[in-house]
């Protein structure tokens, strides 16, 4: 049977790691890796909270802190097991298999079938690695930010699709540990849409300067829906359009709309995605009321476009709509996250697209 690894005891002990900021009143043992203590932080207690943590997890232990009383809290401590090396060459594989189907998908979004033409695959090119580029610079965001704050999580796993739209489903990291606090959880929320954002915009710029304008008079064809930072992007690129006109979006300037596209799903408020965590780190325990507000909000959206259906569907069966609360349950959130919570609401509403696609037929 499995049995995890433990890192090895400290050279200090445990309650002398714990005095310079918590009182110890209470204590007893729950088996051989925790113990339970109770008593008094020591100063602030945002602040000693703060230092407490960090000077366990350094020291190899996962504390859990609440308040019990007036100034009264108790302390948890788990040894933490030894991170275990993922098996790398699934990562490595999935990466290879989406490379393929986003290369197939590119390839036919500049005019070329690979299957009658496979010389000519390479074609796909721009839009394979700007797409892959745009989701790997997310997913790494999240994935180095969990590092630094000494949350356990795997690489990317990216997800390969063969969509002739699309190529891929995008990329998911797993965490395995639980978050330490407010500040890391929205640390690792916000990092991976601000990452791929930093990343999806220039990548439209040079996108929609290779796109074409024509005229869209007696066309039918598959609309993209526009999101209020792609519509300024274009307007900054290809200026006022002409009546009847429309951008006939570069490989590369669709890659960057996927992106925009992308970072809007995950930004939605609710249940563990990353606008969920970037919520609950604002609100706390308000979270789970915003969180059936936006699920209701999807299923009457779905009335417009019904892939709103789908990702509430999605949400509903992977998702869990209340959050977990961090392991420090007394540290309160600093006021420059706050206005890094803010700015990736901000990037929600300029992203977000109401109607991602629809079909029409353009008359004269």
């Amino acid at each position: 049977m499995f049995s995890p690894e433990f890192s090895s005891a400290p050279a200090i002990p445990l309650q002398e790691l714990i005095a310079p900021y918590f009182w110890i009143e209470e204590y007893r043992p729950l088996d051989l890796r925790s113990s339970v203590y109770v008593g008094r932080l020591i100063g602030d207690p945002h602040q000693a909270s703060e230092k407490l943590f960090e000077v366990l997890m350094d020291a190899g232990y996962t504390p859990f802190l609440r308040s019990i009383g007036p100034e009264v809290y108790e302390l948890v401590v788990f040894r933490t097991p030894v991170d275990r090396p993922g098996r790398l060459w699934v990562h490595a594989l999935l990466l290879f298999l989406t490379f393929l189907t986003t290369l197939f998908a590119g390839a036919l979004h500049a005019n070329v079938n690979p299957l009658t033409h496979p010389w000519l695959i390479w074609k796909g090119l721009p839009f394979s690695l700007s797409l892959m580029g745009i989701l790997g610079a997310h997913e790494m965001g999240h994935y180095l930010m969990a590092r630094r704050h000494r949350v356990r999580a795997t690489l990317p796993y990216f997800i390969p699709f063969p969509h002739p739209l699309f190529g891929t489903l995008g990329a998911v990291i797993r965490i395995k540990s639980p978050i330490p606090s407010k500040n890391a959880l929205l640390d690792i929320g916000a990092t991976g849409p601000i990452a791929g954002i930093l990343v999806a915009i220039p990548v439209t710029i040079v996108g929609l300067a290779l796109s074409k304008v024509i005229e869209v008079a007696g066309v039918q064809g598959m609309i993209l829906g526009d999101s209020l930072l792609f519509r300024i992007l274009t307007y900054l690129v290809k200026g006022p359009l002409p009546e009847n006109a429309q951008v006939v979006l570069h490989p590369i300037a669709f890659a960057g709309w996927i992106g925009f596209f992308v970072t809007a799903l995950n930004l939605i408020p609710i249940a563990q995605l990353d606008g969920g965590h970037i919520t609950y780190a604002l609100l706390g325990a308000r979270h789970r009321w915003v969180s059936r507000l936006i699920f209701l909000a999807l299923l009457l959206m779905g009335f417009v476009w019904p892939g709103w259906w789908t990702w509430a569907l999605f949400i509903l069966i992977f998702l869990r709509f209340d959050h977990p609360a961090p392991l420090n349950q007394v540290s309160k959130l600093d006021r420059r996250r706050m206005w890094i919570g803010i700015l990736c609401l901000v990037i929600f509403v300029i992203t977000f697209i109401p109607v991602p696609l629809s079909y029409v037929s353009f008359r004269p």
